[in-house]
């Protein structure tokens, strides 16, 4: 067995082994050069002051390197148009098709009314028009002259009046501008609203044409005849007031001031003031949006390295503490492309959103779930924590904030998704990620005296962001497990489905072989997880590691019918060699359907370069122990290099040769297990696993725990109620 610690790295190397390390370490490093141009090229801006907050002291003088424009802040922006909007006069023109129509409606309602000449006739002609009448009121009408009185007062009012512009009625309390644009023909006056001719007022003055001003049922009745012809003719033009509005919008500026080049924008050690903050931040955007600063290579260079040092942090502690995912160029390949896509995203999020890019849409959490979920927790932490340094320190999203901001949500985003097996695995740790942004939100909030609608704010977008990168994580998990070569959770989950093709061909081709493999999958499965091993990958492991058998099934005694052994008729060495061949098909399987390679290694492993001790000891019996090819009656290998494949080798020896224990008790069944383990561990098989003896003792232990557990007594039922006995005889039923 070998050591468990971790293999150092050897800094020293023979001169036969110099070129070979050195482009072995090259491929590796030239990715992080790749990355440190990548961003560079993403964000550009080279020797950036940054955007200091308002209260801090400059740490040195910063003069405009060109002349650039200073924008409003978008609140500036809208309580300008506020006010732009606020000086909107609504306009109003005069309908002269309203004044028309009033004056045919007065016709129509008085020819109807001429026709009547009784009482009720008169009611029913005013109903034709939709005017209604009280009897009191059509019996004043009827009156000699009244009518053509009336219709003269209606019509001079209509004539009069109309034209010159009436308002609809309520128009006063409907109508919020204290002041109005008339429009009348081409020309346009400004006027009160309280000026305004309304329909209110034409009634108001009805005393001037009153026929019979004394009468109150005159006086009702000329209020209803105006109130039914009446048309305003003084209308609301939405159309232009709508295009006058937007020319007021448009002419609020969104500039708020010009800087010239080598004008000096803050001193060195000056306190920083509102106008000096929007000053530096305006020359932040336009570095960003003018790319690299013209001509300053030196600038340039140091972005570039500055971008190199952070990566190489990173690289150094991979190399030194995670030789192995080091050593893999399909891992490092996989975390050069998370971080070039986060980095590509979060110049993006800098493009699509200049003025203000908000640091909570970096989509460092995605590279971390990703990470956790195909490499680990510990370096997902580590990697958020120099993406959040190498993207924050970026000009685009320049200071303290933004890397706090990311570095805490990326961290917690590993943390949240330790595994994917259950799919609201995945909604928790969006939750999670979400409540983490909401504690920043609060934390800036009360830091920098903002209100709570930042905190919100602030926890919209991480949502948002754990969303999106939860969702992305499902639908790239398959590509980078095939880029890296990992097998997740995901994946074991779906190969132990017992509608996969070999599984189901195994259940009905083999039967005791798939009983055998589902015996053992529990077995070797509570001991990894006694130990603190891959409990779920032993499981999957243990339902292919036979799946060679299918080629020859019943030349496998637990396949076989009683009484019927094809071996019997062969030669020792022919049925080794169809029992060690099992192994080669078995590869031959899992290459057809693809499964992974830490199933792969199951299949070989388990058996390692053990003998094939029972056909050997038939070979001896009949040859000799000088005429014997040993190697003809052992397992190709290799020797298990796992935890989990030790245990299953460990496993299947057990899980067969205990069966044949007799009533065993609970120290006859450990003796036989000792026995079983130190074979292997006397043979050498597990000297390439990394098994201590505390675990070998802790196995043996748990599959002692199982076999009792799976020894438990029944008791016998009754036969008269259709139970079994353990003297059950069926002879006796007939």
């Amino acid at each position: 067995m070998t050591d468990p610690a971790r293999r150092r790295l050897r800094l020293e190397l023979a001169p036969r082994e110099r070129p070979g390390k050195i482009a072995f370490h090259v491929v590796r490093w030239s990715l992080l050069v790749v990355l440190a141009m990548l961003t560079y090229l993403l964000f550009p801006v080279a020797r950036s002051l940054g955007v200091l907050e308002v209260g801090e002291i400059a740490p040195r003088e910063v003069i405009a390197p060109f002349e650039f424009l200073v924008p409003k802040t978008a609140d500036e922006i809208a309580s300008e148009t506020a006010a732009m909007v606020a000086t909107l006069r609504p306009i109003y023109e005069i309908d002269s098709a309203a004044a028309d129509g009033a004056l045919v409606n007065t016709d129509l309602v008085f020819a109807a009314l001429d026709s009547a000449m009784t009482r009720d006739e008169l009611i029913a002609a005013a109903a034709s028009v939709d005017l209604q009448l009280t009897e009191e009121q059509a019996a004043y009408l009827l009156g000699d002259g009244l009518r053509p009185a009336y219709e003269r007062a209606v019509r001079t009012m209509m004539r009069q009046r109309l034209p010159q512009g009436v308002a609809r009625a309520g128009f006063a309390e409907l109508e919020n501008s204290p002041e109005i644009t008339f429009v009348r023909g081409d020309s346009r006056s400004i006027v009160p609203r309280d000026s305004v001719d309304t329909f209110e007022r034409l009634i108001d003055g009805r005393d001037a044409l009153h026929p019979d001003p004394t009468s109150n049922v005159g006086d009702q009745v000329l209020r209803k005849l105006i109130g039914h012809v009446f048309r305003p003719t003084l209308v609301y033009n939405a159309a232009e007031t709508d295009r006058v509005l937007q020319d007021l919008q448009a002419s609020v500026s969104l500039v708020r001031d010009t800087v010239l080049a080598n004008e000096r924008i803050v001193a060195a050690n000056q306190r920083v003031t509102r106008a000096v903050h929007e000053r530096l931040r305006a020359l932040s955007l336009e570095q960003l949006r003018r790319g690299r600063t013209e001509g300053d290579f030196s600038a340039t260079s140091g972005q570039i390295l500055m971008n190199a040092l952070v990566l190489a942090l990173f690289w150094v502690l991979l190399m030194l503490f995670l030789p192995d995912a080091y050593a893999s160029i399909r891992k490092m390949l996989a975390l050069t492309i998370l971080f070039a896509l986060v980095i590509a995203g979060s110049a993006a999020i800098a493009r699509f959103l200049p003025d203000s890019p908000p640091a909570e849409l970096i989509p460092i959490p995605f590279a971390a779930m990703m990470v956790t979920v195909i490499i680990g927790g510990r370096l997902a932490m580590v990697s958020a924590m120099v993406l959040a340094v190498l993207v924050g320190s970026q000009a685009a999203f320049g200071g303290v904030d933004a890397v706090f901001v990311s570095l805490v949500g990326g961290v917690v985003a590993g943390l949240s998704l330790r595994s994917i097996r259950r799919r609201n695995q995945i909604l928790v740790s969006v939750v999670v990620v979400a409540a983490a942004f909401l504690l920043i939100g609060v934390t800036q909030s009360l830091r920098l005296d903002e209100p709570i609608s930042h905190a919100l704010r602030t926890a919209g977008f991480g949502g948002l962001n754990a969303m999106v990168s939860a969702a992305f994580v499902a639908i790239t998990l398959p590509l980078f497990e095939g880029l890296t070569g990992v097998t997740t959770e995901v994946t074991l989950l779906e190969l132990s489905d017992p509608n996969r093709p070999l599984l189901r061909r195994l259940a009905t081709e083999a039967p005791g072989t798939y009983a055998h493999s589902l015996a053992l999958a529990n077995l070797c499965e509570a001991a990894c997880n006694a130990i603190g091993a891959n409990g779920l990958l032993v499981r999957v492991g243990c339902y292919y590691h036979d799946i060679g058998k299918l080629k020859k099934p019943q030349y496998f005694v637990e396949n076989q019918m009683p009484g019927v052994n094809p071996h019997d008729k062969l030669k020792p060495e022919v049925s080794a060699s169809l029992i060690r061949n099992h192994v080669r098909e078995g590869l031959a399987l899992a290459t057809e359907h693809r499964l992974p390679e830490a199933i792969r290694a199951f299949i070989p492993e388990h058996h390692g370069t053990m003998e094939i001790s029972y056909f050997l000891d038939r070979a001896r019996s009949r040859d000799g122990e000088e005429a014997i090819n040993v190697d003809e009656f052992r397992y190709p290998g290799p020797k298990p290099r796992s935890i989990e494949t030790a245990v299953v080798m460990l496993g299947d020896s057990v899980e067969a040769a205990v069966r044949v224990l007799e009533d065993p008790s609970e120290q006859k069944m450990r003796d036989a297990i000792d026995h079983l383990f130190r074979q292997r561990i006397d043979t050498g098989q597990l000297d390439e696993a990394p098994l201590t003896m505390g675990q070998v003792t802790q196995v043996r232990d748990e599959f002692v725990r199982v076999f009792e557990g799976v020894r438990h007594n029944r008791i016998d039922y009754p036969t008269t109620s259709g139970g079994l006995s353990s003297t059950w005889d069926a002879t006796e039923e007939t």
